[in-house]
C-alpha cells in the first residue's frame, strides 16, 4: 500500500511509545481517524480506477464487429444462437456460465463446479436479467456488463471489487 504522506520518524516514535507504555503524541482516536482517512482515500482512488478501466474497456469493446451494445450499456456477443423459447422475468432458467473480471480473473464458474445453475431470471444482476430475456433457449452469449448493471459500488465478496465491469460467458440450457 505504501506510506505516502506518513512522517516515518513520527510513526516510528509512536510505535516505540506504545511498546514502552509511554504517552503518545496523538490519541488513539486521532490515530484511528488518520488511518481511516488514509484507507478511505485509497478506496476512492481504487474505485475511480475501476470505473475508468471499465468505461475504457466497454468503449473499446463496442468497436468489435460482432458486439451488440444495448441502450442500457449492456454489451453482448452471440457465440451460438439458440432456437428455443425466450425466458420471461418470472421464469426459472438452467444455465452454465463463467464470470471474469475484465483482466480475465475468473471469479465464478458453474462449469468448474460440474453442474448448471438454476435460478429465477429476476433473481440475478440486472445485466443478466436483461440478457436472459433476449437469448433464445440453447444460446451461448458472451456478456460484457457495466458495473451499474452488475454489483455496482458494493462489489461482491472478495473476488469482485466495487465498480467492476464483468464478463460472463452464458449458455442458456433450458427455460423451466
Amino acid at each position: 500500500m505504501g506510506a505516502k504522506g506518513i512522517a516515518v520518524d513520527d510513526f516510528a516514535q509512536a510505535i516505540k511509545d506504545v511498546l514502552e507504555g509511554n504517552q503518545t503524541a496523538i490519541s488513539h482516536q486521532e490515530a484511528r481517524e488518520i488511518v481511516n482517512k488514509y484507507f478511505e482515500e485509497l478506496e476512492t482512488k481504487m474505485n475511480a480506477a475501476n470505473i475508468e478501466q471499465g468505461k475504457a474497456f466497454l468503449e473499446e469493446n463496442k468497436k468489435r464487429p460482432n458486439v451488440v451494445t444495448l441502450p442500457s450499456g449492456l454489451q453482448y456477443e452471440v457465440i451460438t444462437e439458440g432456437t428455443g423459447k425466450k425466458a420471461q422475468a418470472t421464469d426459472q432458467v438452467k444455465c452454465h456460465y463463467e464470470g471474469t473480471l475484465i483482466d480475465g480473473t475468473l471469479f465464478d464458474s458453474s462449469i468448474k463446479r460440474g453442474q448448471p445453475a438454476v435460478f429465477g431470471v429476476n433473481q440475478v444482476i440486472p445485466g443478466w436479467v436483461e440478457a436472459l430475456q433476449l437469448m433464445p433457449e440453447g444460446s451461448k452469449w458472451k456478456l460484457f456488463i457495466p458495473s451499474e448493471l452488475a454489483y455496482g459500488a458494493q462489489g461482491a465478496g472478495e473476488m469482485i471489487p466495487p465498480h467492476s465491469t464483468l464478463v460472463f460467458e452464458v449458455e442458456l440450457i433450458e427455460v423451466l
